[in-house]
């Protein structure tokens, strides 16, 4: 995939963001970095953070984040990032990126692999 290194920074800069959001327990910007199909599927913000809190633990409330590389998955780009939740427990969120219209990158989707020791 070739991808520019602005796109990169935006990609990085939009899970940031989502992540900043969820520690600030702030459901409306979380929901904002969400891609229009993920927005339609939960409707409201409160919905899409209360499943995000439920389902996604680590990403909701990391104790740290590192950024790994980035793969194409089905042509989109998917930013890699190494999380560390509140139990210490590492995995790897794979968010699956979508370019919008406008330019701007949304989070079209998020699955956790666990890692081995």
């Amino acid at each position: 995939m070739d991808i520019q290194v602005e796109d990169l920074q935006a990609i990085k800069a939009a899970i940031e963001r989502q992540i900043t959001a969820f520690r600030a327990d702030n459901a409306v910007a979380a929901f904002s970095q969400a891609a229009p199909g993920i927005q339609r599927q939960f409707g409201t913000a409160e919905n899409f953070v209360r499943m995000v809190e439920d389902a996604y633990p680590p990403v909701y409330r990391p104790r740290s984040v590192v950024f790994e590389s980035v793969l194409d998955i089905e042509g989109l780009p998917a930013q890699q990032v190494m999380v560390m939740g509140e139990d210490g427990e590492l995995v790897r969120a794979t968010y699956i990126m979508q370019q919008q219209v406008m330019g701007d990158w949304k989070i079209a989707g998020c699955y956790l692999t666990p890692l081995d020791d």
